[in-house]
């Protein structure tokens, strides 16, 4: 991007595996071979990548395992445990948040009990950018190479996603980090938001990187009013603020965010996954389910569904799973099965919305992104279950360009991130589709009682 007034001028990407561990070599890989011949051409690099996974490594800075990620839910019983230790009301007032499966911290609770032996290699702990990052600055175990000797860094925006970060004061909470994995470790450098952390090989600045909520919101330069809802792998709902979330309920997390202030932030495991499985049963691609969706009145005809098919973070449900309820002679019709899954999962981040109400937030609009802000179902419905005009800003990548942002801020060395100018959007409104929230609502209570029983 040009630094000046954030035009795209390159772009490249490259694959790495999917799944909940990722041996980190592969992100750098997928990281040389989309940026070849393109990041050499920038004065100043940022990574904003996936928060929560944990990269660990030991003595000679070789990775110990593979990364588990934000998406692992094996350590929900760690989360249980950690959270009676200290109490919901500690952990909210001391890390902004109530740890779940998806937080660093119970990760490292997990890998002490189930993995000793690797627990007891574990030398200093990283998140995914932040091991880019340093590996861009040339870090790295010697015998690949690297230089063991450069400092890892980070940003407070990622750092307050570990469960062992105070986004208050800004600082590491290392006894956080002692009580879960049983002995300390060295975590990064915490820079300030505009700070060169490091220089590439052909001396770029490389600035501190964040997570990819917080690069999100950078790259869409969120507002006052503003509530950024985004349906990709995950769905997410969060908004910049001025002062620290501490939701003791454990339904927001009150993350930092890129620029110096915060981002409660509600996230749920179930999103545009959802619809690709409903199309996939129907038989249909994603515009083919859109259309389907549309054919059918609000309500899908009383049919709902749950979509926590792989579990839940938001609400903390992680043995839960998907249910379809409703179902009758007279509405099991394609475009009911559609619209249900587009209903659900609309409602389950209405949901999210309401929460962040709950800590004092006064939405005015929502700001749709992610893969499926691309279906005219889901823009089309989303202002009628969410009860807000919705604007659809253009597709982008827009966790990598809240990255260039910051990459051109660091360049700058100016008090505020570069001004640039809104990119080109759609807005949408509709009158609030009565009944469809309360039937997904009574589904998500009747379901609490029996599933986590």
């Amino acid at each position: 991007m040009r630094a000046d007034d954030g035009t795209v001028v390159g772009e490249a990407s490259a694959p790495h595996p999917d799944g909940t561990e990722c041996p980190p070599e592969r992100w750098w890989e997928a990281l040389t071979a989309a940026g070849r011949g393109l990041l050499d051409r920038a004065d100043a690099v940022g990574v904003a990548a996936q928060q929560h996974g944990m990269v660990t490594v030991g003595e000679e800075r070789d990775v110990v395992r593979p990364a588990m990620l934000w998406n692992d839910v094996k350590s929900a019983p760690q989360a249980r445990e950690l959270v009676n230790e200290l109490g919901p009301q500690e952990w909210a007032a001391r890390t902004g948040s109530v740890p779940t499966m998806s937080f660093t911290v119970t990760k490292l609770r997990w890998l002490a009990e189930r993995e000793p032996e690797n627990a007891a290699r574990v030398r200093s702990v990283m998140l995914p950018h932040d091991w880019l990052t340093w590996r861009l600055a040339g870090g790295g175990p010697a015998g690949s190479g690297g230089d063991p000797a450069v400092t890892p860094a980070t940003d407070r925006g990622d750092a307050s996603g570990t469960g062992y970060f105070s986004p208050a004061d800004g600082t590491w909470l290392y006894d956080y980090a002692l009580r879960a994995l049983g002995h300390r470790v060295e975590l990064p450098y915490v820079a300030a938001p505009a700070e060169i952390v490091g220089r590439t090989s052909w001396g770029a600045a490389i600035s501190a990187g964040t997570g990819d909520n917080m690069g999100a919101a950078l790259g869409m330069s969120l507002a006052e009013g503003d509530v950024a809802v985004s349906i990709g792998t995950s769905g997410t709902a969060y908004a910049v603020a001025e002062t620290m979330t501490a939701d003791p309920s454990g339904l927001v997390s009150g993350f930092a965010d890129a620029t110096g202030r915060f981002l409660p932030l509600v996230a749920t495991l179930n999103a545009a996954r959802v619809l690709g499985v409903t199309a996939r049963m129907l038989g249909v691609d994603p515009a083919g389910l859109s259309d389907l969706a549309l054919k059918a009145e609000a309500g899908a005809g009383g049919l709902v569904l749950l979509p926590y098919l792989d579990g839940e973070r938001t609400p903390n449900r992680p043995s839960a799973n998907g249910v379809l309820r409703g179902l009758t002679t007279s509405n099991a019709t394609p475009e009911n099965l559609a619209r249900a899954a587009v209903e659900g999962i609309l409602c389950s981040l209405a949901d999210a919305i309401d929460y962040l109400r709950l800590c004092g937030l006064a939405p005015s609009r929502v700001v749709l992104t992610g893969g499926a802000a691309k279906s005219e179902a889901v823009r089309s419905i989303a202002p009628a279950v969410f009860g807000l005009p919705v604007v659809v800003p253009e597709a982008a990548e827009y966790v990598a360009l809240g990255a260039a942002r910051q990459a051109a801020w660091a360049l700058a060395g100016t008090a505020e991130p570069p001004s640039w100018p809104a990119r080109p959007s759609a807005t949408y409104a509709a009158g609030a589709a009565l009944g469809v929230r309360e039937q997904y609502g009574a589904l998500r209570d009747d379901a609490a009682a029996w599933q986590e029983s």
